[in-house]
């Protein structure tokens, strides 16, 4: 399935990045359990898209695109906001969201010059499962929670696994540019 659009897998990452405003608005006003909710919404249908595309058989192309780039707005939004709001070091989102970035580049190049899509690598999903993890923390309107080094804990994790997914990428975009054999 090269060219299909909407399908059920993509609809759920466009749901992503259609809850981004919503939850920023909701946690911005105070609505901490509607705003907690929505973060629950997205990051389960960040689980669920790639999964339904395989038990489906729906893989696309547009797939490959439009869910690492839901992931990206998703991670920058939120944590351009938590800075914003004095909950994040300026160090950490600068990195996530230039990691983001160069990604993205790397992918559109390897696109345009190799006719190559790539997919999201395990080490990036896994970094993108930690980040989650530190804003569901970080937004999590009960206090217990804020008891626990949680925060710092998931913000070490998250800066470790995007560092290495960071290399595992660049190292797949520079096979593909030599011509080596990779994983798409």
């Amino acid at each position: 399935m090269k060219g299909r659009i909407f399908n059920l897998p993509n609809s759920l990452s466009f749901l992503r990045i259609l809850l981004i405003p919503w939850f920023l608005y909701y946690y911005h006003n105070g609505h901490f359990n509607i705003a907690i909710a929505i973060m629950i919404v997205a990051v389960l249908s960040d689980w669920f898209d790639g999964r339904v595309a395989r038990w489906t058989n729906e893989v696309s192309e547009m797939g490959k695109i439009i869910d690492p780039l839901a992931d990206k707005l998703c991670l920058a939004s939120v944590a351009i906001y938590f800075f914003w709001i004095n909950q994040l070091p300026l160090w950490f989102v600068l990195f996530a969201v230039l990691r983001d970035i160069l990604i993205f580049i790397g992918a559109g190049y390897v696109k345009l010059h190799y006719s190559v899509v790539t997919t999201s690598l395990w080490p990036g999903k896994w970094a993108v499962g930690f980040v989650s993890m530190l804003f569901i923390v970080m937004a999590w309107p009960l206090p217990v929670l804020k008891l626990y080094p949680l925060k710092e804990i998931f913000l070490f994790l998250s800066t470790v696994t995007l560092s290495y997914s960071f290399f595992q990428y660049c190292v797949r975009f520079y096979r593909i540019h030599k011509g080596m054999n990779y994983r798409a």
